[in-house]
């Protein structure tokens, strides 16, 4: 199992879901920092003692307050934490929900495994730290499950902007104007609703709005 593990988390309370898994877990050696730059200092020292840290478990968003921070973002201490231990397992904490943010997370910077905060989080963080401590990549169930469905869903030119337009409050009737100037077919108000509709039973969403708040959770708006 990891030997010492760093948390970088600006809320108390996700800090405490992090040290209950840690200390189930056994792991003694672990530093809980609510800065950015604060945690890329401590491993830095790590380094330089030759003692560096094994994991780093990181919020994405972190508030901003009266203290002046260099790093402004998980994203960015993940960068910078790289550089400095290229070998560094990294596992992101976060309340992020967005399919394509998580996609890029794994496919951009590299990370080792996602778990969302919630009800299920202690539980989730012990079975990822012991995923990637085995050198596999972990991501929690409902995450993954959203991750498919953007992966198997590929929208037309059409089918993108009327999803588009609707976000906007466009009404469908003057969608299909705003199709024709941007010469997308099929552009009809009747092939405006047939697409709505069909759009509605791919997502399994009950109305219009339903819709639109499942495509941005998704990450497809």
């Amino acid at each position: 199992m990891f030997q010492k593990v760093l948390a970088a988390e600006d809320f108390e309370s996700a800090s405490i879901s992090v040290q209950k898994s840690l200390t189930d877990l056994n792991i003694a050696d672990a530093s809980f920092i609510y800065y950015c730059d604060e945690a890329l200092d401590l491993l830095q020292k790590s380094l330089h003692q030759n003692k560096p840290f094994d994991l780093l478990i990181t919020d994405l968003s972190f508030e901003e307050d009266f203290a002046k921070q260099n790093l402004k973002s998980g994203k960015e201490l993940i960068i910078e934490a790289r550089k400095l231990l290229p070998t560094l397992k990294v596992l992101v904490f976060s309340g992020e929900k967005h399919s394509q943010v998580i996609k890029e997370l794994f496919s951009d910077l590299e990370i080792d495994g996602f778990v969302s905060k919630g009800r299920m989080d202690v539980k989730n963080l012990k079975t990822a730290i012991s995923t990637i401590f085995e050198n596999k990549k972990y991501i929690s169930s409902e995450n993954l499950i959203n991750l498919r469905k953007t992966d198997t869903i590929e929208l037309t030119a059409v089918e993108f902007s009327i999803l588009k337009l609707l976000s906007e409050g466009i009404f469908q009737k003057d969608m299909t104007e705003i199709l024709k100037e941007r010469s997308l077919k099929p552009n009809s108000l009747s092939s405006v609703e047939k697409t709505l509709n069909y759009l509605k039973e791919t997502f399994a969403a009950k109305s219009n709005e339903h819709l639109i708040a499942i495509c941005k959770d998704l990450g497809v708006l």
